[in-house]
């Protein structure tokens, strides 16, 4: 997590917003500053700029989540609820990760699926216990799993899958593909 500074992106700087990030810090004995935690993640900085370009002037949270523990991820979910109930502005919590990677399209979306229908129940141990169970290749497991914990403590009722598909749609291979889904939590 960074708790200071700013990003940069083609269409200019975007703060940290570090009162938050604090918060979230105090509130969860598992996160730290780690300035090195971005460094090969590129989730965040791809949607930075739709923010920037959607809502203009924005602050954020970059938060790298490293461990697939259940109780840390879901401590990680409640500190997130937390600080954001406790900021008195309106927050948007994004996740970012892909699906299941470089298996064939019918596999994929059988499995993905699968943890779609437990995002869309607003169910982090559900989401968690069926990605190990099934051995689905999400990458971004864990936020996800930390997210819709803080969702839920937020008040959050209901999921909608806003679009599936996968790679193969456009490459036209389907024995090795990356599926994608479009989630929306309220």
């Amino acid at each position: 997590m960074n708790d200071e500074g700013d990003w940069e992106t083609p269409l200019g700087r975007v703060p940290v917003d570090t009162p938050l990030a604090r918060a979230i810090l105090q509130r969860c004995r598992q996160a730290r500053v780690d300035a090195a935690a971005h460094s090969r993640e590129h989730s965040l900085e791809v949607q930075l700029p739709f923010l920037q370009h959607l809502a203009g002037l924005v602050r954020f949270v970059p938060i790298c989540v490293g461990t697939l523990h259940l109780p840390n991820l879901l401590e990680l979910g409640h500190a997130v609820a937390d600080a954001v109930a406790g900021d008195g502005e309106e927050v948007l919590l994004i996740v970012s990760s892909d699906m299941s990677h470089y298996v064939p399209a019918t596999v994929a979306e059988e499995q993905d699926h699968k943890a779609i229908e437990r995002m869309l129940a607003i169910d982090p141990e559900g989401l968690h216990r069926v990605v190990l169970r099934e051995d689905i290749s999400m990458c971004g497991v864990a936020p996800a799993v930390a997210g819709l914990e803080a969702a839920r403590r937020l008040g959050a009722e209901q999921g909608r899958l806003v679009a599936y598909g996968h790679s193969g749609e456009t490459t036209g291979d389907l024995q090795s593909v990356v599926g994608y889904a479009g989630v929306t939590i309220t």
